[in-house]
This record gives structure tokens, C-alpha cells and sequence, in this order.
């Protein structure tokens, strides 16, 4: 008998995964969710970008014959929970063609700011269905509504397919005032009357701004965003000083190495302001920042005391979720497959897991061994996140091997990995060992944060849960299951979309 039929006694594998071992197919709306929330069409390890589109541009049209309602709402909750952007508006695209009814409700719920439209658009052109036709245009136009001056001057003209002044001119938007007006014709780059719209009134006087000072001085007149100064002039400390002070948190972030180079933090002050930005909780709510982003930034920066601040930050992320009390096992994926941010990604939520249990749980690290990871409950997310490295093959089955052989009794056992196992018996079969031998009752929480289609467990297993994505709801979805609560797809499902029309 051959090694797979061994292995998988019983249960007969739909398929096989990247390495060629056996693996399985989850229902079409979870493979559907798992693209959606993990799927940024970048390179992975065993996909290349063009693989990864063709398969989610095959996974969005099966889903809108199949299931139109619940890919309406699985893009408006990927784009608003999951903090996605291309995929829900690739869905979005797609779903355009198939059923013009859900795309008017949902369009403003996953459109959410202008660089959206244009990535949208730019998507309906490579579909070369140009700009969509008289459903799309009305839905464009009900945006086109809503543009600021603040969104006119961040998002026009920064290189995308189509600008704010392309989208106005192919949309052809009545302006409901004077002011709408002059900032219509601004962004299409015809004269107009600038006293009507002071933030472009400011721009235009800090291109011809001849001191700092006045610089500074237009700056803070218009509360000019960061995106339009930089692409108007070169600016100096000074100026960037000016800037810190207006940034959004997530902007904050992105830009801190640029600030601190430019010698900002170099001011007390401006160190201050920066570190308070970083830590308020409120404004990293409001900034559905990935918590992938804050580790980015902390392997990027040197300066400690911002790195002490992006340590609370993380912690302050994870702050408001559930304790997931005690008898948990994590195991988090180290192999090869999870190097860069998957690894990052898996670090983190495993840490802060590991914390929510208040250090009553296991933490192993496994390849196709198993190591404790030593977790600290006082030490950071982010500190002990970056000393976790990849390396090795995968053997999802080698940590619960290790349960069993220690008589290791837990009553939940989540597990962060890509799922691509090539050696060693698979993670669905010795958990129904572990539940024949230690505990029945054991509930098993597959947190997968590649968009890989194979899965390692069959659907049939009881209490198994797949959750998939990148932002701190997959540890939220952990909680809330563990009380009670439906399935991700069921409770995507059962997600109200307000009608848009």
C-alpha cells in the first residue's frame, strides 16, 4: 500500500498541493473567502502573480454564477474587515457583469476612496469592457459626488490608470454647487475660480512659495496632505516637521524611517507628538492598520524609542479581543514557504494569541520538527516576533504528534500556516488520533494566510474551523467561535448590505 492510501486511510484526498502531497478542496465560498482576504497578487512561493490572477479571475466568475449574494457580500467584508483592496475590487468587477442589482449596493461599501475607483476602473479596462457601460457610470458618478478637495489633491494624478480629472472627464458628473464645480474643473486642469476651493488655492501658492516659512505657512493654511507637498516640492526638515503633525497614523507609519532621516525626530517635540500618534488607540482603530505593517516598520527603524512605541502599538492592536482561556496549543508554520510576511503575519497573531491566554498556552514553532518557542507574556509581540526565523520543510502533523506523545491535554489547538505540507503524516489524521486518545472534545482552528487553493483537513471533520486573512479579525473570529458563534462563511453570509441605490 502506497504511502499516501496509508496515510489517508478511509478518506480519499480531492487533491494535490504545490509539493505534490495530498491535500483537499473546502466548499467553494471558503476558497472564495480565502482568496479574497489573503490574495494581494503578489509573489508567493509556489505561485507567481499571473498564476494567483488567473486563478482568482476563475474563483470571481464561478462565484458570481454560482453564489452572487454571498460574493456581495464577502467583497464588502473583505474590504472593511479584512482590509483588502484588489481582490474585493476585482470581485467587484466581476460582479458588475453578472448582477448590476448587488454591484449598485455594494459599490460604495467596497469603492471607499478615490485610488479604489481608479484601481476599479483600470480593472473593468484590462476585463476590456472599457468603462463599463451605464451601471457602472451611475455608480461612478454617485462617488464622484462625495470627492473633497482633501481626496482631490491626495489622490489626483499619482501615476494609476486613471486620475480623479480622467474619471470626470469620461463620467461626465453634474456638480451639485459652485465649489463642486470649481473643483470639477481644477481636476480636469481648466481655469477655474480658486477662492471657491481654498485647500487647491493653498497648493497652488506653495508651488510658488519662494521661503520656508511660507511654505510651511501654505502648508498648514490648507492642511495639505503629505502625497501632494512631497510631489510639489522638496521638502526640507522644517517642512517635514510641518507634515508629521497632519499625517494620519497609517501615513504616520509608512513614513517614519523618511522622517527620521530627515532628521525630525531629532526635536524633543516632534519625537513626542510621534510616539503619542503612534500609541493612541483610537486613531490605530480608525486607521485598520494590517499588523503586518507595524512589524515592516519595526524591522525598518532604529531610533528605540520609536521602536518602543510601535512595540505598544501592537499591543494596543490586540488589546480589545477576547481572552481565549487557558488549555490552548499554538502551533505557528516556520517552514521555508512562510519566509517574509507570511512569517511575519504568523508571528505576530500566534504572540498575541499566546498573550490573550495569558501564558496558560503552548507555543511551538514547527518545520518538520517541533520547538518551543519560549514565549514571554511581559516581552513585546514585536520583539519576540523578530527573533522567529524560517526554515525547514513541513510537517503539519509533527506538533499534535508531539501532544500525543507528551499526553499534552488542550481543549483547543490553533494552528498558523500555509498548508503546503510535503513530508510526514498529515495534520487532519493525527487529530482524530489526538480526539481518539486525549481529548474527544477538542476543538482544531486552521488559520491560513496564503491564498493557495489545497487544504489540509477534508470538510467532514468535526469542530475543525478555517479562518484566512491578514488583519486582527482572524484572532477576533477565534474568540467569537470559541463562544458559540457560526463558521467565517456562515457569518459572511450572514452579514446585512444596505441597499446602495
Amino acid at each position: 500500500m502506497s504511502f499516501a492510501k496509508k496515510v489517508f486511510s478511509g478518506i480519499k484526498p480531492a487533491t494535490y498541493n504545490s509539493d505534490g502531497y495530498p491535500a483537499f478542496k473546502r466548499s467553494a465560498e471558503e476558497q472564495y473567502l480565502q482568496t479574497l482576504l489573503t490574495n494581494t497578487l503578489g509573489h508567493t512561493f509556489y505561485a507567481d502573480t499571473q498564476q494567483l490572477l488567473d486563478e482568482a479571475q476563475q474563483l470571481h466568475h464561478e462565484m458570481a454564477k454560482q453564489n452572487p449574494q454571498f460574493m456581495a457580500k464577502a467583497i464588502v467584508f473583505a474590504r472593511n474587515e479584512g482590509f483588502m483592496r484588489l481582490q474585493p475590487l476585482f470581485g467587484l468587477a466581476v460582479l458588475s457583469s453578472y448582477r448590476q442589482d448587488l454591484f449598485a449596493k455594494v459599490f460604495l461599501q467596497v469603492v471607499r476612496i478615490p485610488s479604489d475607483l481608479s484601481d476599479f476602473l483600470t480593472i473593468l479596462q484590462g476585463m476590456g469592457r472599457g468603462e463599463g457601460g451605464r451601471a457602472v457610470k451611475r455608480q461612478v458618478n454617485r462617488f464622484l459626488a462625495g470627492v473633497s478637495e482633501y481626496w482631490a489633491l491626495k489622490y489626483n494624478g499619482r501615476g494609476r490608470g486613471y486620475s480623479l480629472g480622467d474619471i470626470i472627464a469620461t463620467a461626465h458628473p453634474k456638480p451639485k454647487d459652485d465649489k463642486q464645480q470649481a473643483l470639477f474643473r481644477y481636476l480636469r486642469g481648466h481655469e477655474t475660480n480658486l477662492t471657491l476651493i481654498p485647500q487647491v488655492e493653498a497648493l497652488e501658492k506653495l508651488k510658488q512659495a519662494e521661503s520656508e516659512a511660507e511654505q510651511i505657512h501654505w502648508i498648514e493654511a490648507g492642511r495639505l496632505p503629505y502625497e501632494t507637498v512631497t510631489g510639489a516640492i522638496k521638502p526640507s526638515r522644517a517642512v517635514w516637521e510641518a507634515l508629521l503633525h497632519q499625517m494620519p497614523a497609517f501615513a504616520l507609519l509608512r513614513h517614519l524611517n523618511a522622517l527620521d532621516r530627515a532628521g525630525v525626530f531629532e526635536s524633543k517635540e516632534s519625537l513626542a507628538y510621534a510616539v503619542k500618534r503612534l500609541t493612541d488607540r483610537q486613531a490605530l482603530a480608525k486607521a485598520k492598520i494590517l499588523p503586518f505593517r507595524f512589524a515592516k516598520a519595526f524591522n525598518q527603524v532604529d531610533h528605540p524609542e520609536l521602536r518602543d512605541a510601535l512595540r505598544e502599538a501592537v499591543e494596543l492592536t490586540f488589546d480589545n479581543l477576547p481572552e481565549l482561556g487557558e488549555n490552548t496549543a499554538i502551533f505557528l508554520d516556520i517552514s521555508g514557504s512562510m519566509d517574509g510576511e507570511y512569517l511575519q503575519i504568523g508571528s505576530v497573531f500566534a504572540l498575541a494569541l499566546f498573550k490573550k491566554t495569558k501564558g496558560n498556552s503552548l507555543f511551538w514553532l514547527f518545520d518538520t520538527d517541533v520547538h518551543d518557542a519560549k514565549p514571554s507574556r511581559h516581552d513585546s509581540i514585536l520583539s519576540q516576533a523578530e527573533r522567529i526565523r524560517a526554515r525547514g520543510g513541513t510537517d503539519t502533523g509533527a506538533p499534535v504528534r508531539k501532544l500525543i506523545r507528551e499526553r499534552k491535554r488542550v481543549d483547543q489547538i490553533i494552528i498558523i500556516t500555509d498548508e503546503q505540507q510535503n513530508s510526514g503524516s498529515p495534520f487532519y489524521l493525527e487529530l482524530q488520533k489526538y480526539r481518539s486518545k486525549i481529548n474527544p472534545e477538542a476543538k482544531a482552528f486552521i488559520v491560513d494566510i496564503a491564498p493557495y487553493r489545497h487544504a489540509m483537513l477534508p470538510p467532514e471533520i468535526k469542530d475543525t474551523y478555517y479562518i484566512y486573512g491578514w488583519s486582527d479579525h482572524v484572532l477576533a473570529y477565534i474568540a467569537q467561535t470559541l463562544q458559540g458563534y457560526a463558521s467565517m462563511t456562515e457569518q459572511v453570509e450572514a452579514l446585512e448590505i444596505e441597499d446602495g441605490k
